[in-house]
């Protein structure tokens, strides 16, 4: 076991609340239960609640006759041991390690959902054997004690903040195992090439077949297009897990803020003919197709004297360049303006949406104008008068999430920043190997690169980490998980 030292938090968010849970874990878990937990049905508490008697046996004594089954709930009553005051009714399971969340001992004691109530019964715990837990320490035990991996531990988190079902799926993918899966066959493979090469440098005069060099790079190739595979997956994992970062920027009054209203399905930014309503950026959450966006109705980007709108213009072009996707809106019953080709120059180099808005009002612009201008942008003609287009907006949005081939149910996707780090540092080790490998190197030369590949690896899963880096991911996590 990792501690010795039995622990309880709060495992519910702070406020109001239908139920809170404590949690518990430690080898003394069951012990503060029997300490502060009185069941129904033992002469102090009824079905119903407390019964009229005066509790004639204290709690003391309840816990010698107190035998909970593993797994199993029970009703009752908290109750002070020092003076026998009842604090809330309450259901207590006592769950019996390893089968359980930390392989410790577990109690969880379901109370009524008032923070009152719930600091009673933690701060008896507390002066019953338990010790306060620190941020993420549940989940901590049960990568100390082998339940689950750095990765998965890690997807807890992600799970606990997902604001989507895209991005809950893929947490839920990690936690259940897939990425570590393939972390571990990779590390497998380069742990037999390493076997091999170890045997070849240590027995070079014993009939051991010797590894031919070819063969050698072939596995390392192997293992590093998986590497780099997991690794072209990050943008979208990133973006799955953070939010796909959106603006939307044009001229005054060609539709930003109607078309911010449409997606959003609500009346958020003001919309008027006059030019310059928007005078500062205007940011919104909204989930597409289950991707976390982040939408920014930006100022109108024109020449003006206005001291308030040329802040605002400022705030716009910080939003242009801090974005993943720019949505550029130009009015298509006019021709393109000076402000426009400005704009869709800005928009070069960069993964672009253009809408050529007012279809309703005639077709000046066409798409092979903008076309010709902006090459590699998604083009589409919409009416946010008439609402058209929108679903369109919204299929495109999704398919430049997933790059048009990161398909999510097929696929792996990797939305950690460390593990992103991590296989980009395997990748360059096993690229060192095979040019090593290829110029005929000594094994003990291209042995050192294979195993920095495969330690990089091992700290995806914390099978080769610091005790700080542990220290580092889980102070990340809330209390009570």
């Amino acid at each position: 076991m990792c501690e010795n030292e039995t622990i309880a938090a709060i495992s519910t968010a702070f406020g109001e609340g239908g139920i809170g849970i404590v949690r518990i874990s430690g080898a003394e878990a069951l012990h503060v239960l029997q300490k502060i937990f009185v069941p129904a049905g033992t002469g102090n508490v009824s079905s119903a609640g407390v019964s009229s008697a005066e509790h004639a046996s204290d709690c003391g004594d309840n816990a010698t006759a107190f035998q909970p089954v593993s797994r199993m709930m029970y009703y009752g009553m908290i109750m002070d041991p020092a003076d026998r005051h009842k604090v809330d009714e309450v259901m207590a399971v006592y769950m019996k390690a390893p089968h359980t969340y930390t392989r410790e001992d577990v109690v969880e004691i379901d109370s009524h959902g008032s923070m009152v109530s719930l600091r009673k019964i933690l701060s008896l715990c507390y002066q019953y054997g338990a010790s306060p837990a620190a941020r993420g320490e549940f989940t901590k035990r049960a990568f100390l004690n082998g339940r689950l991996d750095l990765s998965q531990a890690e997807s807890v988190m992600d799970l606990i903040r997902a604001k989507t079902d895209a991005t809950f799926d893929v947490a839920l993918e990690q936690l259940q195992g897939r990425l570590s899966d393939e972390i571990r066959t990779m590390r497998q493979n380069l742990m037999d090439l390493l076997v091999d090469m170890t045997v070849n440098i240590d027995y070079p005069d014993e009939d051991i077949e010797e590894i031919i060099y070819e063969r050698m790079q072939a596995q390392l190739d192997d293992v590093k297009k998986s590497v780099d595979r997991l690794l072209a997956s990050s943008d979208t994992g990133r973006i799955i897990r953070d939010g796909l970062r959106v603006a939307i920027i044009g001229r005054p009054n060609v539709g930003k803020s109607s078309l911010m209203n449409a997606l959003l399905g609500e009346n958020r930014a003001i919309v008027t003919d006059v030019p310059g309503t928007t005078r500062d950026t205007i940011e919104e959450s909204l989930s597409i197709h289950g991707i976390p966006v982040r939408l920014t109705d930006t100022a109108g980007i024109r020449e003006t004297e206005d001291t308030i709108e040329k802040i605002g213009i400022e705030r716009s072009k910080d939003s242009f360049n801090q974005s993943d996707l720019i949505v550029l809106m130009v009015d298509g019953s006019v021709p393109l303006t000076k402000e426009d080709h400005f704009l869709l120059d800005r928009c070069r180099g960069r993964k672009a949406m253009v809408l050529i808005n007012k279809k309703d009002e005639g077709k000046i612009v066409s798409e092979e104008e903008i076309g010709s201008l902006l090459p590699d942008a998604v083009i589409l003609r919409t009416s946010m008068k008439e609402q058209v287009s929108i679903d369109a907006i919204e299929n495109e949005v999704t398919a430049m999430v997933h790059c048009g081939g990161v398909v999510q149910q097929d696929s792996t996707i990797v939305t950690n920043a460390r593990h992103e780090q991590l296989l980009r540092d395997a990748s360059h080790a096993l690229a060192d190997a095979m040019d090593a490998a290829a110029g005929g190197e000594p094994l003990e030369l291209i042995e050192i690169d294979v195993h920095e590949g495969y330690d990089r690896l091992g700290e995806i899963l914390g099978e080769s980490v610091s005790d700080d880096i542990i220290q580092e991911v889980f102070s990340r996590f809330c209390l009570g998980k």
